[in-house]
């Protein structure tokens, strides 16, 4: 069963959470009311500041910290600061917020912003991560220590409109609802990057994150857009088994695959959320007291204006053969 919304005296959606020193915490995006009309490029998603959100005990009443950060704090943005995620550092202890943001070209970048405390305030970097593009960073952090950042996003993430996995120049006739399609055509992959220890470089170029049919052994193709990715990458690990999940875009679905290296490449495994309300699906996926949660959105508090989102919870649980399902059917 789903639980309430963590909070309801703002909106909060794309949920990242994380588990530091047996505390739980979310870092949403924070929707905002808005008279942009609702377009595929997403214009109506017009975010300006986060708000971290913790919880005590499963079942507690969450906490919410305040502005962590704004635009007003990051020279290089202009507009909509998007689905964040936090990563503690294992170098230094301190807490490193990614999150994905316009620049003064209307671009989208990621950001990194650094504080002491998990629940911030956060001091940005004056100029995004170098090589970085798209939306929806998503970051892990291995228990070799190596960290990892996953991101990327169609249509209005702008992730077709490169031509490389390390990205390469920037094709603005690619934007908005487009995406590769055509028989034989194989989708678009999320990027991951290896990061540096100081948390703010890549240590390598952004590459591919190959999403295999289990039936064929070959990349999932541009027009299966049940399977396929579009935006909302998460990563987490259960024993030594990484589990890649997504968001499919259009299909409102959340899926996964697995793989035995943070790499890729991941074979798809399955659905593990089908549509709620609103369009947009975006989740994590995190072990907490024991037991395993899916942390996702939707808009049943705003009653169904697709940009005013809620942040919820529910218990998931993992199969003999590694696949993951809800404890409660939905």
């Amino acid at each position: 069963m789903a639980s309430k919304p963590l909070v309801t005296h703002i909106y909060t959606a794309d949920p990242s959470a994380h588990v530091f020193d047996g505390k739980l915490y979310v870092y949403p995006s924070h929707d905002r009311e808005t008279d942009i009309q609702f377009n595929d490029n997403g214009d109506q998603y017009d975010m300006a500041d986060y708000h971290i959100i913790s919880l005590d005990k499963v079942g507690g009443e969450a906490t919410d910290h305040g502005v962590a950060l704004s635009v007003e704090d990051v020279p290089w943005v202009s507009k909509q600061l998007w689905a964040p995620d936090c990563a503690k550092s294992p170098k230094d202890g301190k807490y490193y917020l990614y999150f994905p943001a316009r620049d003064k070209d209307t671009i989208f970048r990621i950001g990194v912003a650094v504080s002491d405390s998990p629940t911030g305030p956060f001091k940005a970097e004056p100029e995004p991560i170098a090589g970085s593009f798209s939306i929806d960073p998503a970051s892990f952090v291995d228990a070799d220590g190596k960290v990892y950042l996953y991101f990327g996003g169609l249509w209005g993430g702008q992730l077709q409109c490169y031509s490389s996995p390390e990205g390469g120049k920037f094709d603005a006739s690619k934007g908005g609802p487009q995406e590769p399609s055509g028989e034989g055509v194989v989708a678009l992959c999320p990027r991951v990057g290896h990061m540096k220890p100081n948390m703010k470089e890549f240590a390598s170029p952004p590459q591919d994150v190959q999403i295999l049919d289990p039936a064929t052994g070959k990349p999932i193709l541009a027009d299966d857009h049940e399977r396929r990715f579009f935006e909302a990458a998460w990563m987490h690990k259960k024993g030594e088994t990484y589990y890649f999940s997504y968001s499919t875009g259009d299909t409102h679905l959340i899926s996964y695959a697995t793989g035995s290296s943070p790499l890729g490449p991941f074979t798809y495994g399955g659905t593990l959320l089908e549509p709620v309300v609103g369009w947009t699906t975006h989740h994590s996926i995190v072990e907490w007291d024991g037991r395993w949660w899916l942390f996702y959105h939707d808009c049943e508090l705003s009653k169904g204006v697709d940009h005013l989102r809620s942040v919820r919870m529910r218990e998931i649980k993992y199969n003999a053969d590694g696949k993951m399902v809800l404890v409660e059917k939905q």
